[in-house]
C-alpha cells in the first residue's frame, strides 16, 4: 500500500482575489465543483492507496475534515504544523508517520494544489514508479513539457531503467527564456512536478546523509506531538526550531539513488491567472467564462464572477483576467497576471483587510459572512452544519438578534433552551450566555444583526466548546 500524503500549506497569492491566506487556492472549487483539495484525494484513494495523510496548517485543519467528509473519506492521519517550513520538514514529517507504522511503507508525497485532470494516467505512472521506490529509490515525477516555460525547475532525464522509470541525471534551476527554449527542444529533459515516491526509511536515510539538522528537529517535534480532537499537534517551540527548506534543496539535488517517471498527461501547478485560463474550458474566442459573465467581442480572456448578486461584462477585451468577488475585484493583463503577488503586497502595506482575509469566515461548525458593517452594528449570514455546535459564549461589548431563514436551531440564552424554526427570531443581550446549535439533518442558516460599541472577532468569553477552542 502506498501512503498518499498531501501537503497543504501555502497561501496561494498569485491567485488573489480567490485565494488568500485565510483560504488558499487548494480548497477553492478553481476548475469545477470541487476544490483541488479535493481532486487530489480522489485521485490518490482506493486501489493500491491508503487512507491519505494529511499535513497543514493550523487554521485549515476544519477545513481539511470538512472537504474530506464530503467526499466520504476519512485520513489516516492530520499533522497541524504550528507554521509553515516549506516542503522539507514536512516530507520529513510523514516518512516518520509512515515509518512509525511500517519502516519499509510507501509514501507518495504531493502538493494539494496541482491540477492533473486524468487520475488513470497519474495513477499509472505511480505504479510505474513502485517497484523502483520497493528497491529503495526516491522517484519523482516530471511533466513532458508543452512548451519552454521559465516558471518551474526542469528534470534531466538519465539512462532508462525499465517500466518506463529512468535514472535522475540532475535538477535545473527555473532557466531564463533562451535556456528553457533550448531544455524544450532537446527532449531529454522535464517540468519538476514536486511529486516524490519513497519507502519511508529510504527517504529518512536521505535526510540523514544530506540534512541531519532538519530531520533531528523535525524528529524532536514529531516526538513530542499531542493528539487534539483526531489531529494531531505538532510542539509549537520545538517546531520553532525547524529549518525551513525545500525538500528539493535540502535532499534531492545531493542524493544519488534518484529516478524519474516521465508523466506525458495534463498538469498544471495553477501557478496563476494564466494557468487557470489554459485549464479551463474556453468558448471559439479562447474566453474562459464563469456563470453570472458575458463576454462580448473578447478574445483569450478570464471572466470570473464568484458572487451570485454580481453580473460581471467584459466588451471588447483581449488578454485580460477579470475576477469579480463580493468584497474584491481583479482586473489585470494576462501576461502580467503573475504579478498579482506584488498587488496583495501593497495591500496588505495598507492594512488593506482584503489582502489575507476571505469574505467567507470557515470555523469548525461551518462558516459565516459578513453582509454589511457599518459604525455599532454589523449583519451576518450564519451557515451551520447538520448536528454542529457554535460554542457556549457572551460578549462584553454587544448584543445580538439572530432570525432562522433556513433550517432549525437550538438555541441557549441564559438558563433557557428552546428550538427556532424559519422565520423565528431571538434576542441575545450583552453579557448573556449563549449557545447556537443545528439538531437537524440540513444546514440551518440565519441572519445575525449585531449592535454594541465594538463588533471584533475577539470579543468573546467560551465557556464551552466541543472544538477545544479557547
Amino acid at each position: 500500500m502506498i501512503t498518499p500524503t498531501l501537503l497543504c500549506g501555502g497561501s496561494g497569492t498569485r491567485l488573489w482575489p480567490l485565494s488568500r491566506q485565510s483560504y488558499p487556492k487548494q480548497f477553492a472549487p478553481l476548475l469545477g465543483e470541487e476544490s483541488l483539495f479535493q481532486a487530489a484525494v480522489r485521485r490518490l484513494s482506493g486501489g493500491d492507496f491508503g487512507p491519505p495523510l494529511v499535513i497543514t496548517g493550523e487554521p485549515f485543519r476544519f477545513i481539511v475534515t470538512e472537504q474530506m467528509a464530503a467526499l466520504r473519506v476519512d485520513p489516516g492521519a492530520v499533522l497541524i504544523e504550528p507554521e509553515g517550513r516549506n516542503t522539507a520538514p514536512a516530507a520529513a514529517l510523514a516518512a516518520l508517520q509512515v515509518a512509525a507504522g511500517d519502516p519499509e511503507g510507501m509514501l507518495l508525497l504531493a502538493p494539494a494544489d496541482h491540477a492533473i485532470p486524468d487520475a488513470g494516467a497519474f495513477r499509472a505512472a505511480v505504479m510505474a514508479g513502485a517497484r523502483a521506490a520497493q528497491a529503495g529509490r526516491i522517484v519523482t515525477f516530471g511533466i513532458r513539457p508543452t512548451r519552454p516555460e521559465t516558471g518551474y525547475g526542469w528534470l534531466e532525464l538519465g539512462a532508462a531503467q525499465g517500466d518506463g522509470v529512468h535514472a535522475l541525471t540532475r535538477f535545473v534551476e527555473k532557466p531564463d527564456a533562451a535556456r528553457a527554449a533550448a531544455l524544450f527542444t532537446g527532449g531529454q529533459h522535464l517540468w519538476n512536478a514536486g511529486i516524490f515516491l519513497a519507502r519511508a526509511d529510504a527517504l529518512l536515510a536521505a535526510f540523514r546523509s544530506h540534512a541531519p539538522d532538519t530531520l533531528a528537529a523535525v524528529e524532536a517535534a514529531f516526538a513530542s506531538r499531542s493528539a487534539d480532537l483526531g489531529f494531531q499537534r505538532l510542539d509549537p517551540a520545538l517546531w520553532d526550531q525547524v529549518p525551513a527548506d525545500s525538500i528539493d534543496y535540502a535532499v534531492m539535488e545531493k542524493a544519488d539513488n534518484l529516478s524519474v517517471v516521465p508523466y506525458a498527461g495534463e498538469w498544471s501547478d495553477l501557478g496563476g491567472w494564466q494557468s487557470v485560463w489554459q485549464e479551463s474550458p474556453r468558448d471559439g474566442d479562447g474566453n474562459a467564462l464563469s456563470p453570472r459573465t458575458t463576454a462580448i467581442d473578447c478574445e483569450d480572456t478570464l471572466l470570473r464572477s464568484e458572487n451570485d448578486g454580481v453580473e460581471l461584462v467584459g466588451i471588447g477585451l483581449k488578454g485580460v483576467v477579470a475576477v469579480a468577488m463580493h468584497d474584491a475585484v481583479l482586473v489585470a493583463d494576462m501576461s502580467a497576471a503573475q504579478e498579482v503577488k506584488q498587488a496583495v503586497g501593497l495591500l496588505r502595506a495598507r492594512g488593506v483587510k482584503q489582502a489575507d482575509a476571505f469574505p467567507r469566515d470557515h470555523r469548525p461548525w461551518g462558516w459565516f459572512e459578513t453582509l454589511v458593517l457599518a459604525a455599532r452594528f454589523q449583519v451576518k449570514r450564519i451557515h451551520v452544519h447538520p448536528g454542529a455546535a457554535l460554542s457556549l459564549q457572551s460578549h462584553v461589548h454587544r448584543s445580538e438578534h439572530w432570525i432562522v431563514v433556513e433550517g432549525t436551531a437550538r438555541v441557549t440564552v441564559g438558563g433557557e433552551v428552546r428550538l427556532l424554526s424559519e422565520n423565528e427570531s431571538v434576542y441575545i443581550p450583552l453579557g448573556a450566555k449563549h449557545r447556537l446549535e443545528n439538531p437537524g439533518k440540513v444546514p440551518m442558516v440565519l441572519i445575525e444583526v449585531q449592535t454594541g460599541a465594538y463588533l471584533g472577532e475577539d470579543d468573546i468569553t467560551r465557556y464551552e466548546d466541543i472544538y477545544a477552542r479557547k
